[in-house]
């Protein structure tokens, strides 16, 4: 009996054992890819409040902190507020368009179930598999220099919808599955029509979902740089990618802690998006929203 219990407390602490393991390698191999991206977000952050002096020097932290860059950059580099409201006005057009589009598209091929629904699905999860961005841009070009697009920031919006259009519809179609077909029969005995049924039944349980739509798009519509270095050549209508990719390390205007606070202008906004939005998000993709 002695012996039997001494066998299963060892098993017990070999078992315990595994699992400490297990959790130090998991533990370790997270925090090895966070610092891969905090690290270098760090040292731009703190590039960009270094004096002139202390950006030559190289070491991490400045001697003396000079946040006056940031005022220089709006002050001194012309198009930097134009280029900042592109990338605002793109991006939010294209979110907002590209999203009610996925919800629409979405809801219907679940619900509505309309002819060729398996079809056009088929279609969306073909062209997930095309470098479409790279393998499209000449047609593109040429789309956009015919309806007169070109060198126009509005005429950005309309490829930038393109960009996620797929995904997005998948991700939303994924998300109604996952809304009880007897709820949707409920809403249309009362009475409820189709767009009724969606906005009071249908988008309260795909709200993470739709997070997650949003986020997707955001992030891709806000550090698109292709596109827009393809179909304009005044730094006027261009976005903040384009420009901070233009600029040029030196001792003039574009100087490293400079740059540096141009950079960390551009991707302040989608870090802060993300904080606010995480919890939905990460909710959303565990309730399927990437199932396809």
């Amino acid at each position: 009996m002695a012996a039997s219990s001494s066998e299963t407390n060892r098993y017990l602490k070999q078992k315990q054992n595994r699992v400490l393991r297990y959790a130090v390698l998991r533990h370790s191999v997270i925090i090895f890819f966070l610092l891969t991206i905090l690290l270098p977000l760090t040292w731009v952050l703190m590039l960009s409040i270094k004096s002139l002096p202390d950006s030559m020097r190289g070491n991490f932290w400045p001697r003396r902190f000079d946040f006056s860059h940031y005022g220089y950059v709006f002050d001194k580099i012309e198009t930097l507020p134009y280029n900042l409201f592109n990338s605002i006005y793109v991006t939010g057009a294209t979110v907002l368009i590209t999203t009610f589009c996925a919800v629409l598209a979405g809801y219907a091929l679940v619900h509505l179930k309309p002819r060729g629904g398996p079809f056009i699905v088929a279609i969306f999860l073909s062209s997930l598999y095309f470098p479409t961005r790279v393998v499209s841009i000449i047609t593109v070009y040429e789309i956009q220099d015919y309806l007169g697009l070109i060198n126009s920031t509005s005429g950005l919006i309309l490829p930038y919808i393109t960009l996620n259009l797929a995904i997005s519809v998948l991700i939303m179609r994924s998300i109604f599955q996952l809304v009880p077909h007897e709820l949707i029969d409920a809403a249309r005995i009362d009475g409820a029509g189709p767009w009724r049924t969606l906005w009071v039944v249908g988008l309260p349980l795909a709200k993470n979902g739709l997070v997650v739509v949003i986020i997707v798009n955001f992030v891709t519509a806000w550090g698109e740089y292709l596109l827009c270095a393809t179909l304009s050549n005044d730094q006027l209508v261009r976005t903040m990618p384009v420009v901070l990719a233009s600029a040029h390390g030196g001792m003039g205007q574009w100087a490293w802690p400079r740059i540096a606070a141009v950079y960390i202008i551009v991707v302040l906004p989608g870090i802060i998006a993300f904080t606010f939005a995480q919890r939905l998000f990460f909710k959303g993709l565990m309730e399927g929203a990437l199932k396809t």
